[in-house]
């Protein structure tokens, strides 16, 4: 992928595009899911197809939470990357997710909020729900270390 440029040209190349289906490719875990974007008028929006795989309560059934707060880090992650001033890679420092009630297995859609960029870091807000944005199954706020993408290995994700 990255033979004819370097990582910091392929990211800032992607970015110009839009090209989040780029991005996800790298990440193999969000492809297993079922996370997918597409840019609207107001910015992306992320979504998260119903698998059976990803239930975690079979009774009502519920997806897994461990899936939903994956679907919002990766979704944070992405909008970040198409967010920040400059092309940079983020790498999470820490999450905290509020699960608001059960996510079922039914087609669920993330938005992102960027609260803070600064120099190394960056404080992202995302917002997931089902039926309605008015009300969300999941809320979480992230805090990201902001690298040059020459310098991380996390654009080499073969291995």
């Amino acid at each position: 992928m990255f033979e004819t440029s370097t990582a910091s040209e392929w990211l800032a190349h992607t970015r110009e595009r839009g090209d989040l289906e780029a991005w996800l490719s790298l990440v193999p875990y969000a492809r297993r899911i079922g996370v997918s974007a597409e840019i609207d008028e107001q910015g992306v929006l992320f979504h998260l197809a119903p698998q059976q795989g990803n239930v975690g309560n079979v009774l009502l059934p519920a997806l897994h939470g461990g899936v939903v707060a994956a679907f919002m880090e990766t979704a944070a992650a992405l909008d970040l990357m198409l967010a920040t001033r400059e092309p940079r890679l983020p790498k999470t420092i820490d999450f905290s997710i509020d699960y608001l009630q059960a996510a079922r297995l039914a087609p669920t859609q993330a938005r992102c909020r960027l609260l803070r960029e600064g120099k190394r870091m960056a404080n992202v807000q995302v917002t997931a729900w089902q039926q309605s944005e008015s009300q969300p199954v999941a809320t979480a706020r992230l805090h990201f270390a902001l690298s040059d993408p020459n310098d991380a290995s996390m654009m080499n994700r073969d291995a």
